[in-house]
């Protein structure tokens, strides 16, 4: 018998790319109302992590996205308010030009790596990032 237990919450992020420039949301609700963010959300139930992606992309923005690669693993028990959540992020890729939000998000724009330096962004997002800006350049310099 399988004993129970208190498990985290599993969770995407997209780092959506379009143009060199990174898609984030200003956030309509709670935790971190007002606040600039990675597109994400709560995996569901028989959902697979890259068709959540997807769907919380399309969801949030209207936007349809191709999945390009698996950036990380974000599992710091204290990286979300509401509890311990694990995100899994991709690096997604826009097939689309236009952008319809949905009541969760306040607006939503590209914007590229330099300016986002300067933004205070929601959850652990600015590490995420951070993270994807390193695996570009150690991509690029391998490139050389």
């Amino acid at each position: 018998m399988v004993k129970e237990r208190k498990t985290p919450a599993l969770a995407v992020d997209a780092i959506v790319v379009k143009n060199g420039k990174i898609l984030l949301i200003r956030r309509a609700n709670e935790p971190f109302k007002g606040k600039w963010a990675l597109v994400g959300g709560f995996v569901e139930y028989g959902e697979t992590t890259e068709n959540a992606v997807k769907r919380e992309v399309e969801e949030e923005t209207g936007m349809k996205v191709e999945v390009k690669e698996l950036l990380g693993v974000y599992s710091e028990p204290k990286r979300d308010p509401r509890g311990h959540v694990v995100s899994i992020c991709y690096i997604v890729e826009s097939k689309s030009d236009e952008i319809k939000i949905n009541e969760e998000v306040k607006e939503a724009r590209f914007f590229s790596l330099e300016e986002i330096k300067s933004m205070e962004l929601a959850f652990d997002h600015a590490k995420i990032i951070r993270d994807y800006e390193a695996r570009r350049c150690s991509a690029k310099s391998a490139e050389a």
